[in-house]
């Protein structure tokens, strides 16, 4: 899975990308079918703030998080994202599982 970290009002050193990428590692390996990860920091006065955009079966996946410390944030959308896409593999499962129904009209006839 490739990572693009992007910062706005912020130096993106390599501490920083490591933790990102450790984070997102785990998501890798259930997630295969993510190809890329766009990750977007911004700082405000007393607030970094984390937002990561995803495609996953065809739709867009996006989270958000903001903290005091960047770390913090990080640790936050990882959760975020990791929940945002067990629903969303909840939601593409539910749509196979809908069983066939058979009109009541087709029983009487047969018979």
């Amino acid at each position: 899975m490739k990572i693009k970290i992007s910062g706005h009002h912020v130096e993106i050193t390599e501490g920083i990308k490591q933790s990102i990428e450790n984070k997102f590692a785990k998501i890798s390996k259930h997630y295969p079918s993510i190809m890329t990860l766009n990750s977007t920091i911004t700082v405000e006065p007393h607030l970094q703030k984390l937002e990561v955009t995803t495609l996953y079966e065809g739709e867009k996946v996006t989270v958000n998080a903001s903290d005091k410390q960047l770390y913090v944030a990080i640790a936050k959308v990882a959760k975020k994202l990791q929940s945002a896409l067990a629903h969303r593999k909840g939601v593409l499962s539910a749509k196979f599982n809908n069983k066939f129904e058979v009109p009541q009209t087709d029983l009487y006839q047969s018979a």
